[in-house]
């Protein structure tokens, strides 16, 4: 990317059946929807081949549009579902391989940082977050699946954390 283009972002809500995908241009303090949907998998075949669709699916999705950054859910899951939680690892870790294949900044974040990025509240609730989100993007009408919701604040919060770090590191520059 060159320095006068605008950015592109995507985000990513995993998940092992359905994962949710955004991508964001963010130019002139305007945050414009270029694409958002779901990558699924099938839950009749085997580990191996829905892990390959996640991978193939989200390899398509970078190489036709380019982001230069993966903003990316922590999965959080409950210790009484073990099985859960690795089955979600397996989802993450083809997710986080993708965008290193493509050479992408991957940025993860826990749910409650996405939340704060977004909203200003760490403690959100989901309507709040996708109300805001439907608000920074101009867009009146509700947003389906959760999974894209969730995938588009996972975009806008990377922006933000990188935005906010870049600020952040040019002003302790300046005192340093």
């Amino acid at each position: 990317m060159n320095s006068d283009e605008a950015p592109v972002y995507i985000g990513i809500d995993p998940g092992l059946g359905t994962t949710g995908y955004g991508v964001l241009r963010f130019e002139s303090g305007n945050t414009v929807l270029i694409d958002a949907g779901t990558i699924k998998s099938s839950p009749d075949d085997l580990l191996p081949a829905r892990l390959d669709e996640l991978y193939t699916g989200l390899i398509e999705v970078i190489d036709s549009f380019h982001p230069e950054a993966m903003g990316l859910e922590q999965v959080y899951s409950h210790y009484r579902h073990p099985a859960t939680a690795i089955k979600m690892g397996h989802a993450r870790g083809v997710l986080c391989l993708a965008g290193q294949r493509r050479n992408l900044r991957i940025i993860p974040l826990p749910s409650t940082t996405i939340k704060k990025l977004v909203t200003g509240k760490g403690r959100a609730s989901k309507e709040q977050v996708a109300g805001m989100v439907r608000h920074l993007l101009g867009i009146s009408e509700e947003i389906r699946p959760d999974d894209v919701t969730d995938a588009l604040a996972a975009a806008i919060a990377a922006y933000e954390s990188e935005r906010y770090d870049r600020k952040y590191k040019r002003n302790s520059s300046r005192h340093g």
